[in-house]
């Protein structure tokens, strides 16, 4: 769908902490159940968004923490904000409370439609 189009969309630069494949690994059986998508597809897929997106390790963007854990709407966003912190840039993201601070951009999936 459309978050499909804008993560393989060229004028869009992906950068994420690299704790996210863990996430998707974690998430799988939640993912496959409402993507419905088979086991090796899903292996695929995470494959080719791998290959799209440019990932940090934590120690590339951890002194950005302190500040960041003070922005954040959400602990669990902590260290999205400190990268975004780090490399200048914004979020990407439908979660509105995210919003609710002024120091890092944040972009719902209609925001970077409209732009790209």
């Amino acid at each position: 769908g459309k978050t499909c189009d804008l993560i393989f969309n060229d004028r869009i630069k992906l950068f994420a902490p690299d704790f996210l494949l863990d996430e998707f690994e974690k998430h799988e059986d939640e993912i496959l159940s409402k993507s419905e998508l088979s086991e090796s597809e899903f292996k695929l897929f995470l494959s080719l968004i791998s290959s799209r997106i440019e990932f940090f390790s934590y120690s590339e963007f951890k002194r950005f923490i302190s500040i960041s854990k003070k922005i954040s709407p959400d602990p669990n966003d902590t260290e999205y904000f400190a990268l975004a912190l780090r490399l200048n840039c914004g979020i990407w993201s439908n979660d509105k409370k995210l919003k609710e601070q002024n120091q890092v951009k944040v972009y719902s999936t209609s925001d970077l439609i409209k732009i790209v």
